[in-house]
């Protein structure tokens, strides 16, 4: 990431240095998971789509720790994959919009809210801003060389709301609490970051 291009980390100090914890990241560009592996001062597990598990591809991530889900039904062997990175102290990488968009958190799935309330680990928002710059591409597919990428790290947060309920409303009630934290962190960064 550094030999491409020019990151600015910014708060990396904000993610706890031992237990389980989720970074939730905004989703705009393919080169936003590994920037954030690339700089994280934790080593990240993603969920990643089965499709990318393909080729010489496949082997590699998997040797890095990513975790292959189908997108297209509850993977159950998924879903215990992540339960047991947290469940050992690790980090969790998701991209809580499910794919990529614009980035700006609009349209959550549930899924952050159950790994956060079913595991009680902290969720730490995390903004990439600069990877979707279309201005001076050699490449189509990545942003410009040498130019300069964001990765603003915000304050870790609970998502449960503290009665230790997993219900499809509690669930749906921390859906709305993170998006509103999430939101209010890009906002931020972005101001930070003058993006």
């Amino acid at each position: 990431m550094y030999g491409l291009w020019k990151p600015r980390v910014l708060g990396a100090w904000r993610v706890p240095a031992a237990g389980p914890v989720i970074l939730a990241v905004n989703h705009a560009h393919n080169i936003d998971g590994p920037m954030l592996m690339g700089t994280a001062p934790r080593p990240v597990h993603f969920l990643v789509k089965k499709e990318a598990f393909v080729g010489p591809l496949g082997p590699f991530l998997t040797a890095i720790g990513q975790l292959e889900v189908d997108r297209h039904s509850t993977d159950r062997t998924a879903i215990s994959d992540a339960l047991a990175v947290l469940e050992h102290g690790g980090v969790l990488g998701i991209f809580p919009e499910g794919t990529r968009g614009e980035g700006d958190f609009a349209s959550l799935r549930s899924g952050l809210a159950y790994f956060a309330v079913r595991s009680g680990a902290p969720i730490v928002p995390v903004a990439v801003l600069g990877s979707s710059e279309r201005r001076g591409r050699l490449i189509k597919a990545l942003p410009p060389l040498r130019g300069r990428v964001d990765v603003v790290f915000g304050d870790p947060f609970e998502a449960g709301d503290g009665s230790g309920r997993r219900t499809r409303k509690a669930l749906d009630e921390a859906t709305h609490r993170i998006q509103a934290r999430l939101t209010e962190h890009l906002k931020n960064a972005r101001r930070l970051t003058g993006r």
